[in-house]
């Protein structure tokens, strides 16, 4: 059983009306610090129009800041590249940060995650994944409209394959929006033809949107406890994905 005691089981998170959006925004905040050079510097070699330099943009972080399983969400980005080293959340939030230091807006939603979703990746170690993991899910305002960061690389749709995410081996959820569908709502799915890359079944709540990421955390708290946080970042923030 996925476990539960490691998580911030105290907050309140419940489902909202997704209707209800966020309007989100471009200014930096303490997780997204678009402000420091190093932010700034990365931003600059992001050429293009905004879904192009977006793009651009999610390459650049995939080259320079190698995957590992950080667990501190709340660390601000112009440390996680000072570090050259991130978890997806942390690596999102690089691609976040980038958007806001060139005027686009952006906003995150909330997803509770059932745990078991990232067993394959901690085969031996399953009794020490959290029963609930939070992902901040970024979406960016391109052209007047709300672009969630799986849409980036071409319409949910039309960009599931047969060769869906499984959560294994070297490539982590930043890094398959730009080969595959990541699927959070089944969308890529018809009627009798299931999709491989539809992860709707692996939500357990929909928080909705907020404004930042910082909102996200500040009311429903991180995957861990703030002192197991404390402690296990350390050792995981240095611990890559395998590749088998």
């Amino acid at each position: 059983m996925a476990n539960v005691l490691v998580t911030p089981w105290w907050y309140r998170r419940r489902a909202v009306d997704t209707a209800e959006a966020a309007m989100g925004s471009a200014d930096p905040t303490p997780i997204l610090d678009w402000h420091h050079p190093l932010v700034r510097s990365l931003a600059e070699r992001a050429e293009g129009d905004q879904l192009t330099g977006l793009r651009t943009a999610h390459r650049l972080i995939t080259e320079s800041v190698r995957p590992v399983y950080a667990v501190n969400d709340r660390q601000p980005i112009s440390r996680t590249l000072r570090r050259g080293r991130g978890s997806c959340s942390q690596r999102l939030a690089i691609l976040e940060g980038v958007a806001r230091s060139k005027g686009i807006p952006t906003r995150v939603r909330g997803l509770v995650v059932d745990g078991r979703f990232w067993y394959p990746r901690f085969p031996r170690l399953r009794y020490l994944v959290p029963s609930r993991v939070l992902l901040a899910w970024p979406e960016f305002r391109v052209t007047r409209e709300w672009l969630p960061v799986g849409e980036l690389f071409g319409d949910i749709t039309a960009s599931a394959t047969p060769a869906a995410f499984t959560n294994t081996g070297a490539e982590t959820l930043f890094d398959a929006v730009a080969r595959t569908a990541v699927d959070w709502d089944g969308l890529t799915c018809t009627p009798g033809n299931p999709s491989a890359c539809d992860l709707s079944a692996t939500v357990l709540t929909d928080l909705g949107r907020f404004d930042s990421r910082d909102e996200l955390f500040a009311r429903n708290g991180q995957t861990l406890c703030g002192p197991l946080t404390a402690l296990a970042d350390p050792f995981l923030s240095r611990w890559a994905p395998s590749s088998t």
